[in-house]
C-alpha cells in the first residue's frame, strides 16, 4: 500500500524552480565553448581520470578545479544554511543571492572563453545542491538527476512486487526530473539566441528568489 505524506507548497515550487535552473545551466555549459556539463560530477571525475591517465596536465588541472569548485560551493552552503534538513526560516536567501552573484560573474568570463567562468558556474551549482537537501525524508538533489532516476526505478520495482511505495518520494523524483528536463529545453532555446548570456536568466531567477525569500523571512521574524 502506498505511503502518503505531505510536502508544503513552497518546497514543491522551490524544488521545481531550482531543478529548472540547474537544467538551464547545464544546457548552456554543454552548448558553450568547452561543451561541459556543469553539475555532472560523474562525467567530470571520469574526464579527470582520463586526463591523468593520458598525462594531459592542462585538462587534469581544469577538471580538478571544476570538481573542487563544486565542493567549495557545497561547503559554502553548509556554512550558511548549517542544517541539511529543509525547513522554512533558514537563511536560504543568502545562499540564493550568492549563487546569483556567481552566475552573473561567470557570464563575461564565458563570453571570453575563460574556464574560470565554468568554475564559478560549478561553484554555483554546488551551492544550490548543498542548500536543498531533504524534507520529511524526501531527498532533493536539484542539480543532477541520476539519483532521481535510480530512486524512481527502485520504487517502480517495489510496486511490481506489491511492496509499499512512498508516493511522496515518487512525486519528488518526477518533479525534479521533469523540471530539469524543461530547464534543458529552455536552455537550448535561449542559448541559440543569447549564447553565454543565457546564464543571465538563472542568475536573475536565483537573485529574485533569494530577495523574495529574505524579505519573507525578515517579515515573519518581526511578527
Amino acid at each position: 500500500m502506498p505511503v502518503l505524506r505531505q510536502l508544503p507548497r513552497w518546497a514543491w515550487v522551490g524544488g521545481g524552480v531550482l531543478a529548472f535552473i540547474a537544467g538551464l545551466i547545464n544546457a548552456a555549459g554543454y552548448m558553450g565553448f568547452r561543451h561541459q556539463s556543469i553539475s555532472n560530477l560523474t562525467g567530470s571525475t571520469t574526464l579527470l581520470g582520463i586526463s591523468l591517465g593520458t598525462g594531459d596536465r592542462g585538462e587534469a588541472f581544469h577538471w580538478a578545479l571544476s570538481l573542487l569548485a563544486f565542493v567549495f560551493g557545497a561547503m559554502a552552503s553548509g556554512a550558511i544554511v548549517q542544517k541539511s534538513t529543509l525547513k522554512l526560516g533558514r537563511p536560504y536567501g543568502v545562499a540564493l543571492l550568492l549563487e546569483s552573484l556567481l552566475l552573473f560573474a561567470a557570464v563575461p568570463l564565458l563570453q571570453h572563453e575563460w574556464s574560470i567562468g565554468l568554475w564559478l558556474a560549478s561553484m554555483a551549482c554546488g551551492l544550490q545542491n548543498g542548500m536543498v537537501s531533504a524534507y520529511s525524508g524526501a531527498v532533493f538533489r536539484t542539480t543532477h538527476v541520476s539519483g532521481m532516476f535510480t530512486d524512481l526505478g527502485i520504487y517502480l520495482g517495489h510496486r511490481l512486487r506489491g511492496l509499499e511505495v512512498d508516493i511522496l518520494r515518487v512525486r519528488v523524483c518526477l518533479l525534479v526530473i521533469g523540471s530539469f528536463l524543461f530547464g534543458g529545453v529552455a536552455g537550448a532555446l535561449l542559448f541559440a539566441h543569447l549564447r553565454e548570456r543565457s546564464l543571465l536568466i538563472p542568475a536573475i531567477l536565483t537573485g529574485l528568489c533569494g530577495t523574495l525569500y529574505s524579505l519573507y523571512r525578515q517579515r515573519t521574524a518581526t511578527q
